[in-house]
């Protein structure tokens, strides 16, 4: 069994933004050299998430819509009172508790076993943001 340790990094430049990371993420694969075996991808920030879910326009349009709607940025909370940061971002950390941090994805045959319309999304919440980071653990048996 063999361990890999990979990063794919990013630039938010919206308050609440959905960004594929797939492409970056089947690259990653490849150059990881394992063949078979599990891809584990960890959010390293408390206020962006991974998600797997389907890439379509409209439907990432209604998830940004529902983001906002369930957890208002202008929303009267505590942590905005005396912010660490001077970022008032409770609203981030409040959607954050619905969301994963980590996904783990198996690895077949050098591809990602996703689902037909499964994409692998990188949910930033309190940007824009000059530097992101998901931190990728490949384990498995190498090419």
């Amino acid at each position: 069994m063999h361990c890999v340790i990979d990063q794919i990094t990013l630039t938010t430049q919206q308050p609440i933004e959905i960004i594929d990371i797939s492409t970056q993420l089947r690259t990653c694969v490849a150059a990881s050299g394992i063949a078979n075996g599990l891809v584990t991808l960890i959010s390293h920030h408390t206020t962006a998430y991974i998600n797997l879910n389907e890439r379509e326009e409209k439907l990432q349009r209604d998830m940004l819509t529902y983001l906002k709607r369930l957890v208002p940025k202008d929303g009267d909370y505590l942590h905005n009172l005396a912010p660490i940061d001077g970022r008032d971002n409770a609203h981030a950390h409040l959607l954050g508790l619905m969301m994963n941090a980590t996904e783990s994805i198996p690895i077949q045959h050098r591809e990602l076993l996703l689902g037909e319309w499964q994409s692998v999304f990188f949910i930033e919440l309190d940007g824009p943001r000059p530097r992101r980071q998901v931190m990728l653990h490949f384990m498995g048996e190498q090419v």
